[in-house]
């Protein structure tokens, strides 16, 4: 495994070109090309790992800079996560809503020279027709980095993406989530042939899979899984689809979805990568636990706290669990001021894989299926609740404490008391409790498990950003400074990344057709066609 270690560095740095300068990429993402070329086994190492990498991407080399501006200085700032104590620019930031054109390209650049343009590879080199099952997983590979670009920035190009290198049309954002549907719908119908057919592959694709090990029934779960959270991700633009999708994904005759932590999504790394978040955050010191995180696991007594926090290391200021309110770093702080604050606590070091996708996750949208009513929830909200609690207390290593923390019903939210700047103290925003409570309304429940869903999710900032999104929970401070000069409003909070100025600069016409479909407006204020919150 380490010579694909080496190339695949050697790749990431190298990819320099702008986004359109990728080889051609079918237009039809489901269908199967009649090219007779015989397959390059390494290619498929090399251009799998590339993309399995860059879901969240990995620098490699001990420099995750790509990743800090990808993810971590944008979505896992807004989903309450984190907060960096570094006044970058001058203390006016994204922390602070100074959206930073720098910044906000990366997920876009990532998207098409990480994951399209070596998935594209992969179609040239014949893998579509030679080998399914594998082109299968470069499918539901391409879908969960995908989807991410769009929860950032909207319409994007996707269905002619490399079909021309000078005006790449943008598809909206509902088509691309056709699409998905749709390579979903490819990718699970040939790993179920696959799997079925008892055959092997003439080479060990466990090889070339950071994620599974070449297990292709487990990657068959997440293709499902991943259905599942795309499903409930459009839920209240298009209601009919998602819960078409959503029973499907729960069907049990398509091969089932994550169910226990040995099926969860996460990359493993290796050699010179290393996982991007603790690298910034024990290494560089410029990302420390977020204030809303914080708070909800203090006044829960949440048995995960020491895995998720480290203690405060401030000698001003007593050993405890805190964390720093967003925008609360400005021009007049130092990085000094707040890098005591906690860190990342006792569960994450360097060699510690990078989180995609859990079980506790899906039991919690399980919960959500059942709580629409809706077919194949697997059984009753408050069962799949309880189910999501305790598998992410399992993960965590704190599964004995479960039943007592699900029998809690009167642990609320605690108040954000800065022990450096009483001005930055705030009360509770939420009064949701733990323990499952049948009588309550339905949007309480609703609270109830996006919260638990929300805790169980770090610190995967992305998904956690859209799901507050999409629902409103859990209920976050507001921005402590906002400088986003009146765009972007404390209560409304960041909806999307503003495009990449390559955009503007190499595809204008193109982009300003898909900014119409934004309503016109670039900005951090723009709610995307699913964000109906």
């Amino acid at each position: 495994m380490k010579r694909y270690y080496i190339i695949i560095a050697v790749l990431l740095f190298g990819a320099t070109a702008c986004t359109k300068n990728f080889e051609e990429y079918n237009t039809d993402n489901t269908g199967v090309s009649t090219g007779q070329l015989k397959p390059d086994f390494n290619d498929v190492g090399i251009y799998l790992l590339q993309a399995e990498r860059s879901i969240i991407n990995f620098s490699g080399g001990g420099d995750p800079n790509s990743y800090q501006v990808q993810q971590n200085l944008n979505a896992d700032l807004f989903s309450g996560y984190f907060m960096s104590p570094n006044p970058f620019n001058g203390g006016r930031n994204n922390t602070n809503y100074f959206m930073m054109t720098g910044w906000n390209g990366e997920a876009f650049k990532v998207g098409y020279l990480n994951i399209m343009s070596p998935i594209s590879k992969l179609r040239s080199n014949r893998i579509d027709t030679a080998y399914p099952a594998v082109w299968a997983v470069a499918q539901i590979i391409r879908v969960a980095g995908m989807s991410r670009v769009t929860d950032i920035y909207g319409p994007i190009p996707y269905s002619q993406a490399g079909s021309s290198k000078t005006d790449l049309p943008y598809d909206s954002q509902e088509e691309i989530y056709k699409r998905f549907f749709l390579e979903l719908d490819t990718a699970t119908t040939n790993l179920q042939s696959f799997i079925n057919s008892g055959k092997t592959l003439p080479f060990s694709f466990a090889n070339f899979d950071l994620v599974y090990n070449g297990n292709f029934t487990k990657w068959l779960q997440f293709a499902n899984s991943l259905r599942l959270r795309l499903a409930m991700h459009i839920v209240k633009a298009d209601a009919s689809t998602a819960q078409t999708q959503a029973e499907k994904a729960l069907n049990p005759s398509n091969g089932g979805v994550i169910t226990a932590n040995s099926g969860n999504m996460v990359v493993q790394v290796g050699g010179s990568f290393t996982n991007p978040l603790v690298y910034i955050d024990r290494n560089w010191g410029d990302t420390r636990i977020g204030a809303d995180i914080a708070c909800y696991l203090k006044g829960y007594n949440d048995p995960r706290i020491g895995a998720y926090l480290g203690m405060s290391t401030d000698k001003n200021i007593p050993s405890q669990y805190i964390g720093i309110r967003l925008g609360a770093v400005t021009s007049a702080n130092t990085k000094d001021d707040y890098i005591g604050y906690s860190a990342l606590g006792s569960a994450f070091s360097l060699s510690t894989p990078v989180q995609i996708m859990t079980a506790a996750e899906v039991y919690f949208l399980q919960a959500e299926v059942a709580l629409r009513g809706w077919a194949n929830a697997g059984g009753t909200a408050q069962e799949m609740y309880n189910q999501g609690v305790t598998t992410s207390m399992t993960q965590w290593g704190v599964a004995a404490a479960a039943p007592a923390y699900l029998s809690d019903a009167t642990s609320k939210p605690a108040a954000y008391v800065d022990p450096k700047n009483s001005s930055n103290d705030i009360a509770a925003q939420s009064t949701i409790t733990i323990q499952w409570d049948e009588a309550a309304l339905p949007e309480v429940k609703m609270e109830r498990v996006m919260t638990q869903k929300w805790i169980a999710m770090f610190p995967e900032g992305q998904e956690a950003w859209t799901e507050h999104r999409r629902t409103g929970y859990p209920k976050l401070f507001p921005v402590a400074h906002n400088q986003s000069a009146g765009v972007v409003t404390d209560a409304g909070g960041v909806r999307r990344l503003p495009y990449p100025q390559q955009e503007y600069n190499t595809n204008a016409t193109e982009l300003n057709k898909g900014i119409s479909l934004l309503g016109n407006a670039d900005n951090a204020a723009t709610h995307l066609w699913w964000d109906k919150n």
